[in-house]
């Protein structure tokens, strides 16, 4: 069988309403299966509509549209222009305005509905065609715009935002959830106000699983029953290191076994089975808390919608503390797992055969490039390197990185990376460029690409002479800022102790959200020779109603509940703003400063450099602003790319190390038109 939407053109080159045909293999004939006319009042088939069949064909989805967008969505015939204009005709007149109103009772800031509207305007109403009964029901509906079809079973998951609108701006996304009854459009409420949105509908459609309050709950559908399938186990199904304002995220889902009969769900190291039937549960993976190894289901070895009962399982292994990976296996219903392949390297799967046990892999490192390698037989006993992209390397002072630990100033056990510099000598003490996010030891065996963008290369510091430092953060609630400050200087200190770092030539580095904790970590100590943030928020007073042009949101949320970690509202707490907002304490900032921005940043506005090196010339510090004309967030320019890169190490090497510094570092550069 084939389905397709049927529509025509109209004098303005638009698609009419459509109707959806059906072509049948064998007797060469066309029906019409449901056309607009048949649909409800005010309803209309568009003829972007998404079809989709049931595993079975019994049953064709399909999407609707109400009227009044879809007429929003046409082009209208343009008037001809007037040849003559009434001074007092107002309507005419008015007919120009150009306005957009913006309300306290919006359901989204403006920005954010503009950024939104075709996506809204062009939302498709799930709807079904029974075969069987030659039937229509339509699924979603204003009041659950939001159905997702299960191509077998006989329910479907629906969701419905449209009472939390408003909380994006400061809290973020909330959902109700919904039971859809395929066979008659009859929904019945799960959960409200549900806000990580990690939802699943079984294969087989006799489930649905929602992560809410930090425990997984399980929805039979025919019944109407809800079980928490978490809340007796020891363990927590939400991540353990979350330090964010917001409610903790889920591990996931590892998927379902065949007939919906049970589900395998993640926790920080191991893979629980839960009986959809008992609610009983087992770990099938041993218990990998003890060891800190997380284990995770190579999803491209099981293509399958489901597990079969008793089904061998290919397994990701990552170390928690030592940072190397490895590949294990494990069964459906088991309780232990065979080490097949560990290293201290990083393996990444990359595809299978599919009549043989034959699969290829990539193995990698800080020194070693991600060649390609084959793996024969069950047991991995034989590997073969396959390619060897990149020889050069070994032509380069490319250095090596190890794994350093330390403890932040409140005694939090913290990790990083050290990289030293090529052909290091330890009798010597070098430049250290510190390069930061938020976490960077699981990096340790990752081999760094050589791209030119807004971080430095590390390999490319490294063969210069320079130690790199990529350290972990940890966060407390409400002090971003000194948080940075207090898993930094303890680090730094770390490595001047182990006689690598020359203590009066060390640099900092951040972009984005480090950029910003750059400013604020030298508001709070010298320690460093000198810094570079790329696209900083240097005002949290302002930013807070700032507007992420990408997205068209505004910052608060940001502020309230993520990465910024504030906790509250701006008249809540008034003064961790302050406190956590660097230009209020440019004073105190002795470190020369090299600011980056692109002057079309899409995610932190402009304006907070110009606040920064405002601040800072007032005050006479050591401070330049690069500004990047019609540049976004991150530089796409490669030219720009590469100048930025370029002025980064000349900055570097010139207050670490003492090099001639180029004219713009002390001159500036005039504005010459162009």
């Amino acid at each position: 069988k084939l389905a397709f939407a049927v529509s025509s053109k109209d004098e303005n080159r638009e698609n009419s309403t459509a109707d959806i045909a059906l072509w049948n293999a064998g007797d060469n004939e066309i029906d019409y299966v449901f056309r607009t006319l048949d649909a409800p009042d005010g309803w209309v088939i568009p003829s972007h509509t998404n079809l989709t069949w049931s595993y079975d064909s019994d049953r064709l989805f399909f999407g609707l549209q109400p009227q009044k967008m879809w007429q929003l969505g046409r082009t209208p015939i343009e008037s001809e222009a007037k040849e003559e204009i009434d001074l007092y005709d107002f309507d005419a007149i008015l007919s120009d305005t150009e306005l957009d109103v913006w309300h306290w009772d919006d359901d989204w800031v403006k920005t954010h509905e503009k950024q939104t509207w075709n996506q809204r305007r062009n939302h498709l109403y799930t709807s079904v065609w029974h075969f069987d009964e030659g039937r229509f029901v339509q699924l979603a509906d204003e009041d659950v715009p939001f159905v997702t079809p299960q191509r077998s079973g006989n329910y479907a998951l629906g969701r419905d935002d449209q009472q939390y609108r408003k909380l994006i701006t400061w809290q973020g996304w909330y959902y109700d959830f919904y039971s859809v009854n395929i066979s008659t459009g009859e929904k019945n409420m799960i959960m409200d106000k549900v806000r990580n949105n990690i939802t699943q509908i079984s294969p087989s459609g006799k489930f649905i699983l929602i992560f809410e309050s930090e425990d997984w709950f399980l929805f039979e559908n025919s019944s109407g029953h809800l079980f928490n399938l978490t809340e007796r186990l020891d363990v927590s199904f939400a991540i353990e290191t979350h330090d964010r304002p917001e409610p903790p995220r889920s591990y996931g889902i590892a998927g379902w076994v065949r007939d919906d009969t049970a589900v395998l769900i993640y926790d920080r190291y191991d893979i629980w089975q839960f009986d959809t039937n008992s609610q009983a549960a087992q770990r099938i993976t041993g218990n990998q808390r003890q060891s800190e190894r997380t284990m995770r289901v190579i999803r491209g070895l099981h293509t399958e919608t489901w597990f079969e009962p008793n089904e061998q399982l290919w397994l990701t292994s990552y170390h928690n503390n030592l940072k190397n990976y490895g590949f294990y296996r494990g069964q459906v219903g088991g309780n232990s797992v065979q080490r097949l392949l560990e290293d201290d390297k990083r393996f990444r799967f990359i595809a299978n055969a599919q009549d043989s046990n034959n699969w290829i892999y990539s193995r990698e490192s800080y020194t070693e490039y991600p060649d390609i390698w084959v793996v024969s037989g069950d047991n991995f006993r034989r590997t073969r390197k396959l390619s060897n992209a990149n020889p050069q390397i070994s032509e380069f002072a490319w250095g090596n990185a190890e794994l350093i630990s330390w403890r932040s100033l409140d005694g939090v056990p913290l990790q990083g990376i050290l990289i030293y510099p090529g052909n290091y000598d330890p009798n010597k003490k070098y430049p250290v460029l510190v390069y930061y996010y938020e976490q960077f030891s699981q990096r340790l065996y990752h081999f760094n690409e050589q791209v030119v963008n807004h971080r430095p290369s590390f390999p490319l510091y490294a063969s210069h002479g320079y130690a790199v430092f990529l350290p972990d953060m940890h966060y407390t609630p409400g002090l971003p800022g000194y948080s940075a400050t207090k898993s930094l200087v303890p680090g730094v200190q770390k490595l001047i102790e182990m006689g690598v770092a020359d203590p009066d030539r060390i640099g900092l580095h951040g972009h984005s959200w480090s950029g910003y904790k750059s400013v604020q970590v030298i508001t709070q100590t010298d320690i460093f020779a000198a810094a570079v943030a790329g696209a900083p928020v240097s005002n949290m007073t302002s930013a807070y109603s700032g507007i992420r042009w990408g997205s068209g949101l505004a910052r608060q949320f940001q502020y309230e509940q993520t990465q910024s970690r504030i906790g509250g509202s701006m008249w809540e707490k008034r003064d961790l703003y302050i406190e956590n907002s660097p230009v209020f304490f440019a004073d105190r900032i002795n470190t020369p400063l090299l600011i980056q921005f692109g002057d079309e940043d899409e995610a932190v506005p402009w304006e907070q450099g110009i606040e920064l090196i405002l601040a800072l010339r007032r005050l006479e510090k050591d401070a330049i602003m690069l500004q990047y004309r019609g540049e976004p967030h991150h530089l796409r320019k490669y030219p720009n790319k590469l100048d930025y890169s370029i002025k980064m190490k000349e900055y570097f090497d010139y207050y670490l190390k003492g090099k001639e510094p180029a004219p713009w570092i002390i001159e500036g550069q005039p504005y010459l038109g162009r």
